[in-house]
């Protein structure tokens, strides 16, 4: 349950990463947001022209083979990660 706790609070923690967050970084986050509390991706493939969303499954699908709690533990790393890149670089 406590692993349960500190994702929440990372997910809510994440709202406050920099604009500057690549996409690529975003779309990590996503995946293994998604593959944490949904499971595998349950959705067929967005067309070509959805861009967006394609990029989004696509990350998804990346982190398809990880249980929930690795999802949640590589997406707690992930956002502190984030985080401390975020004030070392506006230090």
């Amino acid at each position: 349950m406590f692993m349960q706790e500190e994702f929440e609070e990372h997910a809510e923690k994440a709202k406050t990463l920099p604009e500057s967050t690549t996409n690529e970084n975003k779309l990590i986050l996503y995946g293994l947001y998604k593959q944490a509390t949904v499971g595998p991706v349950d959705t067929s493939r967005p067309g070509l022209f959805n861009m967006r969303d394609r990029a989004k499954w696509d990350a998804w699908k990346a982190v398809e083979g990880k249980s929930k709690d690795e999802a949640m533990s590589d997406y707690i790393t992930k956002v502190k990660q984030l985080l401390e890149e975020a004030a070392a670089a506006s230090a």
